[in-house]
């Protein structure tokens, strides 16, 4: 597939972040993939690489899909450089709002008003985010789901001052990536995200009382429910830290139901943060080992 004739631009390059890039290089976009850390970008790089090499293994993406796929992708630590002549533009920085401010202002400021400006946020608002600009309008939610290359949703999230034509023009991009959509309002947890995160925080209150261990809930949820998969290992693959903002997000706007269960906090504090740090609810040995 020969790529388009317009850039999209990514900025982060985390776990989701360059899971988004894959996923809009693969279906013929130009992707260029910030981050201000040269390291980060390299571990994306890797972790790119990795993911498309274990689609070939399952046979889903062919060797010269691969190949394409990576020469699409460019790498930047420049903002200005990653986003010039973009249409469209998706901040995938960690769930806190401060870092997100100080990258939407930016945006605001580097791009023309007819740039959709998208925000991958699995809580926090996006008449909240869209308030941090001039042209609030073309601000909008597009919620991936991990991994991206494998998940066939995109949660679009309309805020207060969204209009139509970013509705519109982001469920096409969406479409053009092979994504289902679905438009959610403004609030707390969207639909996913609020759903997800009450499974996960009660499936640890139960581990901690004792009602069963993590493999077994897990076991239960995908046997007995037919998830695919089960609330830890799904925790231990976003991120327990990730799970523990949300949760702490939906706390402060929600109320008590979505209180934190104690012994994730402890886990967080610990650096249990799931597959990124080797350990989680569940062990992760390096390649190395």
């Amino acid at each position: 597939m020969r790529a388009t004739n317009w850039p999209v631009a990514v900025v982060g390059a985390g776990t989701m972040g360059h899971g988004i890039a894959q996923v809009a290089a693969q279906h013929g976009f130009e992707v260029r993939l910030y981050d201000e850390s040269s390291e980060a970008l390299g571990k994306a790089k890797a972790g790119i690489e990795l993911t498309l090499d274990k689609g070939m293994a399952r046979g889903v993406v062919s060797r010269e899909e691969r190949e394409e796929t990576l020469a699409r992708i460019s790498l930047s630590d420049s903002l200005e450089e990653a986003v010039d002549g973009c249409r469209i533009v998706i901040e995938a920085v960690p769930e806190d709002a401060e870092i997100k401010r100080a990258v939407f202002q930016r945006l605001d400021a580097l791009l023309p008003e007819t740039t959709i400006l998208a925000s991958n946020t699995s809580a926090l608002s996006l008449t909240m985010i869209g308030s941090w600009t001039r042209h609030r309008d073309r601000v909008i939610g597009l919620h991936f789901f991990n991994p991206p290359d494998r998940m066939p949703l995109v949660e679009v999230v309309r805020g207060l001052t969204t209009g139509e034509k970013a509705i519109e023009r982001a469920r096409r991009f969406c479409r053009q990536l092979n994504k289902e959509t679905i438009v959610v309002a403004d609030r707390p947890g969207f639909a996913t995200s609020r759903l997800s995160a009450t499974i996960g925080n009660e499936a640890w209150y139960m581990f901690m009382e004792g009602v069963a261990s993590p493999e077994e809930i897990d076991k239960a949820v995908k046997l007995a429910l037919g998830f695919p998969m089960g609330p830890f290992e799904l925790g231990d693959l976003i991120g327990l830290d990730v799970r523990l903002s949300v949760l702490r997000y939906l706390h402060q706007t929600l109320g008590e139901r979505y209180r934190p269960c104690p012994m994730l906090v402890e886990y967080v504090e610990a650096g249990y943060l799931g597959r990124k740090t080797g350990r989680g609810v569940y062990e992760y040995p390096s390649r190395d080992d």
